[in-house]
């Protein structure tokens, strides 16, 4: 397979509705999903270390969520940060939930996911369709610092791990407004655009960039501090040897997912924030050419830049 590279002219209009916010966000996921190949995540090889999960449940899951997001984005739009916007957010949020566990037949694929696009999509629906994504991330963590006085008293996964591990967390993540998007994810995908990458590869290129920091609750809840500091010190070692795009690195991307499918862990919370970084880049760069859902992508079994190297074995 050749690395086949798809661009579309938008036509969209400048005004930021629920429903084009929503279109957003549903694109980020599919596009963050197609992405292959990624490090024991789902994607177009497989289920990774998910057996529950494949690409066609995050893709049924995705579109399920259209109608949350564009909730989410309707009831934000006109108000201030508050603790009603937040409670009334997080209600729609957990129906949210229950459309995604029903599309996916109980697996799931985009929990923290609709936690970290649901806050974004109603922060840039509060900005009216004028805010910068530092603006968009700073609402969005104005709205993560209310308690939700209606939170089920079941405690999740990532809370869990969070305390046990002393990290922060996808909430101490959204009250800081998104650093790990705003300081790290962006500003990795623009390089590697500006770099002349296609647009997987500087995509992967920015999920490494995210992984070699962030404290990420999946990995931890998985596969404890040996996958975390696994799936860091990988990242960090792709990048080192010149990034997806280089035969080195592209052969320690293979590396990193053989080591953390042993560990059956995967970086779940890194991949949501890929998918924010997307969606907020849609946002800024709305009517040019770059459409999120059309991610190209590589064959898995072979460097993405030089169709005549051997087949790797993934």
């Amino acid at each position: 397979m050749t690395l086949i590279a798809v661009h579309s002219v938008s036509h969209e209009s400048s005004t930021l509705t629920a429903a084009l916010l929503a279109d957003y966000a549903v694109d980020a996921l599919l596009a963050e999903a197609r992405l292959t190949p990624k490090p024991a995540l789902v994607d177009r090889r497989g289920s990774g270390a998910h057996r529950d999960l494949d690409l066609t449940r995050m893709t049924r899951s995705a579109h399920a969520l259209r109608p949350t997001f564009a909730a989410l984005a309707t009831a934000a739009q006109g108000e201030r940060a508050s603790q009603a916007l937040r409670e009334r957010l997080a209600l729609i949020g957990r129906r949210g939930e229950v459309a995604m566990l029903s599309a996916t037949g109980g697996s799931n694929a985009h929990r923290g996911a609709i936690w970290v696009l649901g806050l974004l999509a109603a922060a840039a629906a509060m900005q009216a369709g004028n805010g910068s994504g530092e603006q968009i991330c700073a609402s969005a963590a104005q709205i993560a610092a209310f308690p939700d006085r209606f939170t089920p008293p079941v405690e999740s996964h990532g809370l869990r791990v969070a305390r046990r591990f002393s990290v922060g967390g996808a909430r101490e993540q959204a009250r800081a407004g998104f650093p790990h998007v705003r300081e790290i994810g962006l500003a990795a995908l623009r390089a590697a655009r500006a770099a002349g990458h296609a647009e997987n590869i500087a995509q992967l290129d920015t999920l490494m960039a995210i992984m070699t920091t962030l404290a990420d609750t999946c990995l931890l809840h998985r596969g404890g501090l040996a996958a975390l500091h696994a799936a860091q010190s990988g990242a960090r070692r792709v990048l080192d040897l010149g990034g997806v795009g280089s035969t080195a690195g592209f052969a320690a991307l293979l590396v990193l997912d053989t080591q953390l499918l042993a560990l059956n862990a995967s970086p779940g919370g890194a991949a949501d924030l890929l998918a924010a970084t997307l969606f907020i880049d849609r946002i800024a760069s709305r009517g040019g050419d770059r459409q999120s859902d059309h991610n190209t992508y590589c064959n898995s079994s072979r460097n993405p830049h030089q169709e005549a190297q051997p087949q790797w074995n993934v």
